[in-house]
C-alpha cells in the first residue's frame, strides 16, 4: 500500500520537477564577436569625423578663396567705377574746356573787329586832322606845306597840345586825352615846361606822371621818371596822408602856374592838358 501510494506519488503530474540548465561557459571568440561590431561602428564613425573634418577644412579654405575673389572683384569694380567717374569728369572738363575755347574764340573774333574799327576810326580821324590842317592853310594863305594840328589844339614843334577847360579826374583825364587819340602831356625838354608855362596861365593842370601803379614815379606811357627836384615845389612830393580819406595817398602830378609841379589825390577834379603828334602835310 505504502508502495503504491508513494509510486502514486511520485508518478504525480502535478509535481513536476524541472532539472537546471547548467551555464555554458563564454568562450573568447564570443566575447570578441560581442564587442565587435560596436568596435566597428565606432571606427566607422571616427574615419566619417574624420572624412568630414578635411572635407570641412577643403570647404572652408575654397570658401575663404572665393570670398577672396569676391572681395578683389568688388575692389576692382570699385576702381572700375572710380576710373569711370574720372572719366566722366575729364569728359565734362574738356566739354568745359571746348566751351571756354569757343568763348574766348567769339571774344577774340569780337576784338579783332572792334580793333579794325577802332583802326578805321583811327584813320578816319587823321584824315579829318588831316582835312581841318589843309583848311587852315587856305583860311591863312599858306601854300608851304608843314605840320598841323585839329582845331583848338596848339602846335608846337612836331606835337600838337589841349588845353582843357573841363576838369576831371587824374584817370578821366587820362581816358578822354585816349579817346582824343593823345594822351596826358609828358613834359621832357627845358623848351616843353617853358611853352606850357606860358600856356596854362594861373590854373593848375594834370600832367601824365604819377606813381599809382607801382609807388615809383613814371610817366602815362611807363616810362620811368627821373627825379628832378627843382621841378617840384618846395618839400614836394611828400604823398600827404593827413586827411580824412583812409590810406589814401597823393599818387598823381599837377602843374602849378609857376611850371612846378606838386603830388595830389588823383580823384581831385582839375583841368588837365593832352598831347599828341601833329598831322604833316
Amino acid at each position: 500500500m505504502d508502495n503504491e501510494y508513494r509510486y502514486e506519488n511520485e508518478m504525480d503530474p502535478t509535481k513536476l520537477w524541472t532539472k537546471e540548465t547548467p551555464p555554458v561557459p563564454v568562450s573568447g571568440v564570443s566575447r570578441f564577436r560581442r564587442w565587435l561590431f560596436p568596435a566597428l561602428m565606432a571606427a566607422a564613425l571616427i574615419v566619417i569625423i574624420i572624412v568630414l573634418g578635411a572635407t570641412s577644412v577643403r570647404t572652408s579654405g575654397r570658401l575663404q578663396s572665393a570670398e577672396q575673389r569676391v572681395s578683389d572683384l568688388n575692389q576692382a569694380i570699385q576702381t572700375l567705377n572710380a576710373s569711370l567717374q574720372r572719366a566722366q569728369e575729364s569728359a565734362e572738363d574738356v566739354r568745359r574746356l571746348q566751351l571756354a575755347v569757343q568763348n574766348n574764340k567769339d571774344q577774340l573774333i569780337s576784338v579783332s573787329e572792334a580793333l579794325r574799327s577802332r583802326a578805321d576810326v583811327e584813320s578816319l580821324t587823321r584824315s579829318i586832322a588831316g582835312i581841318r590842317c589843309s583848311l587852315q592853310h587856305i583860311l591863312n594863305n599858306s601854300s608851304s606845306p608843314g605840320n598841323c594840328c585839329p582845331l583848338d589844339w596848339t602846335l608846337f614843334g612836331s606835337d600838337c597840345y589841349f588845353i582843357s577847360r573841363l576838369s576831371l579826374s587824374w584817370n578821366d583825364s587820362r581816358i578822354w586825352c585816349e579817346s582824343q587819340t593823345s594822351h596826358l602831356i609828358i613834359l621832357l625838354t627845358n623848351e616843353d615846361w617853358d611853352f606850357v608855362t606860358q600856356h596854362i596861365g594861373s590854373t593848375i593842370f594834370w600832367v601824365g606822371l604819377s606813381d599809382w601803379r607801382t609807388g615809383k614815379w613814371e610817366w602815362v606811357n611807363q616810362t620811368p621818371y627821373t627825379m628832378e627836384r627843382r621841378r617840384w615845389k618846395p618839400g614836394q612830393p611828400d604823398n600827404w596822408r593827413g586827411h580824412s580819406m583812409s590810406g589814401v595817398t597823393e599818387d598823381c602830378a599837377h602843374l602849378h602856374s609857376d611850371g612846378l609841379l606838386n603830388d595830389s589825390f588823383c580823384s581831385t577834379k582839375m583841368h588837365f592838358i593832352c598831347q599828341k603828334r601833329s598831322v604833316h602835310l
